[in-house]
């Protein structure tokens, strides 16, 4: 029987932690995981419908794939993810080399849609769960460097920002149980893992209360700045991060807790997508620019060394250029160290799409975007270079690209540092004091070796 599966993801690191949980579905069932697209007797796509270049590119990687299928006719593709969600109907109509479509929370179904394929059929199960958090089952690390991991802590969102799919594609939030997170971190600290970053949409809304009689009453209720310590007591050597947070909930009891525990990672993505209130009002992000200061001033207080990077978009429906300024003031009052920046791309089904005008011409978006960008080079460069002289323990994660004589890591801020390699390997912590830098990355030598 054929039962060889190439997993390809695109898009978010939720999508990456979803293509080891598919993983470990499959191999439970007797499939494996290959690592060789031509070994593969079918092949998953997980994909991201976050903006219209993501869905292109798969829609693009599809055609590509059809050249594989001439020579292997057996082979049999599969959509899975967000894209497989929003477009179930389209996929199925209009790409010919599909065979199955699988949603997000339909996950468990996969091997049974594998063994009953049948040439020319075609199968989908695409159903929102408002339950599934695939909490029991332990994902399969197919694709890393042994070192660091995701562990996923909740699925869905339910803020409804104007511009965003998320809502429509992964359902609402729900929490796993905290004590499968700690168990799944501890597993992968005594594997040799020396780093997590617990996943969701917004982790800061992590909430999870246990049914009668699993807990002791007083510790009925988890939330996220408790899971954070819960982790974090693991053991002092395993770093945790997390991703992403919503402005609204970061909380100071959160903060607190990040600054009780040397592990908790000093780096917080705070996405702030406009500086204007007018246009975040618009978005339904439900704060305004000076609670957003407000919590950039906590972060500063509670963690006065912190890095904090964002999210941002350029263009969005009827933004002004009094709006672009204000999103470009933002940037010059919370410096960020890094950013993702991107055009607006309306997506269907969102309240942008059916209230709203994609109005902005598209080279005012392109113009916009590159203000910021530019900009915020200037702010990351001007940010790195006050890090030079600065000594930080640093996880080194693997050998640098550009020399086999050198390593890379991350500090507890999450930049990069290069540095020359001498006896060190790939887990090991080591203490690297900064030497020059780019805008990108920190330049730096050994000091101290732990």
């Amino acid at each position: 029987m054929k039962n060889k599966v190439y997993i390809e993801t695109y898009g978010c690191q939720m999508n990456f932690a979803d293509s080891e949980i598919v993983g470990a579905i499959l191999t439970k069932e007797g499939y494996g995981i290959v690592s060789d697209i031509n070994e593969a007797d079918f092949i998953l796509i997980n994909t991201c419908a976050i903006r219209d270049n993501a869905e292109q590119r798969i829609r693009k990687r599809l055609r590509e794939l059809k050249a594989l299928q001439r020579q292997r006719q057996w082979v049999r593709i599969g959509i899975l993810g967000c894209m497989a969600e929003r477009l179930q109907k389209q996929l199925m109509e209009e790409e010919d080399n599909v065979s199955f479509i699988v949603g997000p929370d339909a996950y468990r179904k996969l091997p049974e849609m594998l063994g009953h394929i049948k040439d020319g059929e075609k199968l989908a199960e695409t159903l929102l769960s408002e339950v599934e958090t695939y909490a029991d089952i332990e994902p399969v690390r197919y694709d890393t460097n042994g070192i660091t991991a995701y562990i996923s802590i909740m699925r869905g969102c339910q803020n409804y920002c104007a511009y965003c799919v998320v809502p429509y594609t992964r359902g609402r939030e729900r929490s796993r149980d905290p004590e499968t997170i700690v168990g799944e971190a501890r597993d992968l600290f005594e594997k040799g893992y020396r780093e997590v970053t617990l996943l969701g949409q917004n982790v800061n809304s992590y909430r999870w209360k246990a049914e009668s009689g699993k807990q002791e009453a007083e510790s009925e209720f988890v939330g996220f700045p408790q899971l954070m310590a819960m982790v974090a007591e693991v053991s002092p050597l395993l770093r945790v991060r997390f991703a992403t947070s919503h402005p609204k909930d970061l909380s100071d009891e959160l903060l607190q807790v990040m600054a009780r525990y040397d592990n908790i990672c000093k780096c917080i993505h705070l996405p702030v997508q406009s500086g204007s209130e007018r246009m975040l009002k618009l978005m339904n992000r439900r704060y305004t620019p000076e609670w957003y200061l407000n919590r950039i001033d906590a972060i500063r207080r509670y963690l006065p060394t912190c890095s904090i990077t964002t999210d941002v978009i350029a263009g969005f429906c009827s933004e002004t250029e009094e709006d672009h300024q204000a999103t470009l003031e933002m940037f010059r009052k919370v410096r960020y160290d890094y950013a993702y920046m991107f055009k607006f791309s309306m997506r269907p089904n969102t309240y942008a799409a059916k209230h709203l005008q994609d109005d902005i011409p598209d080279d005012v978006k392109t113009r916009r975007l590159e203000e910021i960008i530019a900009l915020q080079g200037e702010i990351a460069l001007e940010n790195n270079k006050k890090e030079i002289g600065k000594t930080y323990e640093v996880l080194i994660e693997g050998v640098s690209h550009r020399s086999e004589q050198q390593l890379f890591g991350r500090n507890s801020q999450n930049k990069v540092i290069v540095f020359d390699r001498g006896s060190l390997e790939p887990g090991q912590y080591a203490m690297i004091r900064v030497t020059r830098c780019t805008s990108a990355t920190l330049i730096g030598e050994v000091v101290d070796n732990k």
